[in-house]
């Protein structure tokens, strides 16, 4: 499995901000539901299949994030960034 990943600190008064160069699933996970991610578990996430960029997105509580991006297994690579922009 292929995916670009990100550590990210955030709450809900900061924008975790994720810039691509096409089209990509973009998901915003607990810790738990990243290893479930990992493992081909099911798993819960917010986020979605992004088409512009930057994507915005707003943590529901305040903690540890993982950013995960991926092409959804579909051929192909994804450049991407991603940063928290501090509310």
């Amino acid at each position: 499995m292929n995916y670009l990943h990100y550590d990210v600190q955030a709450g809900p008064s900061d924008v975790v901000e994720v810039t691509l160069d096409r089209a990509a699933n973009v998901m915003l996970l607990s810790t738990s539901d990243y290893n479930s991610y990992r493992a081909g578990r099911s798993f819960n996430y917010h986020g979605g299949y992004v088409t512009r960029s930057p994507y915005r997105i707003r943590p529901p509580h305040q903690g540890s994030w993982h950013v995960v991006i991926d092409l959804g297994g579909h051929a192909g690579t994804v450049r991407a960034s991603c940063q928290v922009i501090k509310g």
